[in-house]
């Protein structure tokens, strides 16, 4: 794979994506909702295939196989944990999608301090989501770094291609807001899944097929057949591992912001279920690139090189392998730009509006769009580190955002639960999560990833007992909830009119 042609394929997907942006473009988008949400409109098609990408970006085909390579079958374990933790999706997805049409919620963030009664909470889970997601944006830039170093073997270095991702996403943010992410989504998808699963197919026939390959594996590598696995994991390691990727359909702002998109609960359905037979496949398919990689390349110098390698090998076509390549840089973008996207609509509609009370929609709209860059080029910084394991480091920053779990299950499930017991358990446990990956991530030999849910858990629920629950505003929210699923129609606002709520400026 020469580097003229890596040249050459990004430049025709930038026409080509460009070309899909533009067109998804409609009036409406000059609303907070229509520019973050697409006016709540989006069918169930779409929203998997955006669903898909921005879920599985450059941590699957990079940070999957990364982990494969390292820890050995255990990374299956790890992941297929997370695949069930989609299934929370089928449990509170209905909700979200009920609040947000009946009260016209924008982010997770305002959907929270309106349930709870106070502004402050709002703001404190927004804020606490920008300290977790912007590293997070930053494993995907290191990501495409990593692809394009490795696959031109220095030819493209790994700033370039940090720079290069941050620009596209930048501007498909701001061609048309997540309208014209989603649509750019849908190719990004169908590119990733149909292009890997070949050349999967391709390099395990390069090695002598699936039981020589894993017969390999067997002789020179049996520790990556067997769980714990080769050192990586243990049952401690695991446990820190997917515990914080259980939750990440809820406690991931970018993720469950898409809950308030889809058109209807048809669209809803049939997004979950895309998602999950494409999830299943790309699993299976990232897996497969790890172990390919530890019998074609078992002495690599960091393991996040492992598809690279492969995509740079004789055994993947030049062709083929660009477009994985393509693929994969697409995905990593696509998941920039819907944490760029969906922080700024935070701080833009919770941070400052809240402190700035008289704010316009318009006014909050502007500032969103001047946040988008600034979060960025934050990412952009942060992935110059080049800090080592995509994979962990992603959880680490789901170990972070944990801390509004119980807040988003007690919204939803505990009318007993009060602002104060949010704000400590947010704030508290935010600042114990970065004690600890400060201080070795160890506690009692326990990592940040088990201690980050308890020590949430307990916080919310310990001092939720001891305050005083809003109980009109829990009874409100609830009851909303049963009419809007029972009946499908509620006094919803106008997506172009949306205001911030007064109830949660209180």
């Amino acid at each position: 794979m020469t580097e003229s042609l890596i040249w050459w394929s990004i430049a025709i997907y930038l026409l080509i994506a460009v070309g899909i942006a533009l067109l998804a473009r409609q009036a409406g988008a000059e609303s907070m909702s229509g520019y973050f949400l697409g006016n709540r409109q989006m069918n169930g098609f779409v929203s998997a295939l955006s669903y898909s990408a921005t879920t599985y970006s450059a941590f699957m085909m990079v940070g999957l196989a990364g982990l494969t390579y390292a820890g050995g079958v255990g990374a299956l374990g790890f992941e297929i944990v997370y695949f069930a933790g989609v299934s929370l999706v089928s449990i509170f997805g209905p909700r979200f999608w009920a609040v947000g049409k009946t009260f016209g919620f924008v982010t997770p963030s305002e959907m929270l301090g309106h349930r709870y009664h106070n502004k402050h909470v709002a703001m404190a889970v927004s804020i606490a989501s920008c300290i977790f997601l912007i590293p997070y944006a930053a494993v995907q830039l290191a990501g495409v770094g990593y692809l394009l170093q490795g696959t031109t073997d220095g030819a493209i270095d790994f700033t370039t291609g940090v720079v290069m991702a941050t620009a596209i996403a930048i501007f498909f943010s701001y061609v048309a807001g997540i309208r014209s992410v989603m649509w750019t989504d849908s190719l990004q998808a169908i590119m990733m899944i149909v292009a890997s699963t070949l050349v999967a197919f391709l390099v395990i026939e390069g090695l002598g097929g699936f039981s020589s390959m894993f017969e390999t594996l067997a002789n020179d590598k049996p520790q990556s057949l067997t769980v714990p696995g080769s050192g990586l994991f243990s049952f401690v390691t695991f446990l820190g591992l997917t515990i914080p990727w259980f939750f990440f359909s809820l406690s991931n702002p970018q993720v469950s912001q898409r809950l308030f998109m889809p058109s209807s609960l048809k669209s809803m359905r049939q997004m979950l279920i895309g998602f999950l037979v494409f999830g299943f496949i790309y699993t299976l398919v990232s897996v497969l690139w790890g172990f390919s990689a530890l019998v074609a390349f078992p002495s690599l110098e960091s393991p996040d090189l492992a598809t690279a390698s492969l995509l740079g090998s004789a055994s993947v076509p030049p062709v083929l392998g660009v477009i994985v390549l393509i693929g994969i840089m697409a995905a990593a973008v696509s998941t920039i730009d819907s944490i760029m996207l969906t922080l700024s609509s935070m701080l833009a509609r919770d941070v400052y509006a809240n402190v700035t009370p008289a704010a316009t929609e318009k006014r909050q709209l502007m500032v969103g769009k001047i946040v988008v860059p600034l979060i960025a080029l934050m990412a952009l910084g942060f992935a110059e580190l080049q800090l080592d394991l995509i994979a962990v480091l992603s959880v680490a920053a789901s170990s972070g955002l944990v801390a509004t779990v119980p807040a988003i299950i007690g919204a939803f499930y505990w009318k007993r639960g009060t602002s104060a017991g949010v704000l400590v358990s947010v704030i508290g446990t935010a600042i114990f999560v970065l004690v600890m990956y400060a201080t070795g991530n160890s506690l009692f030999g326990l990592p940040a990833g088990i201690w980050g849910i308890i020590v949430a858990s307990v916080l919310f629920v310990g001092v939720s007992l001891m305050t005083q629950p809003h109980a009109s505003s829990a009874d409100a929210f609830m009851q909303a909830i049963d009419d809007e699923l029972k009946t499908g129609r509620s006094p919803a606002q106008d997506p172009a009119q949306e205001a911030p709520l007064e109830l949660a400026r209180h």
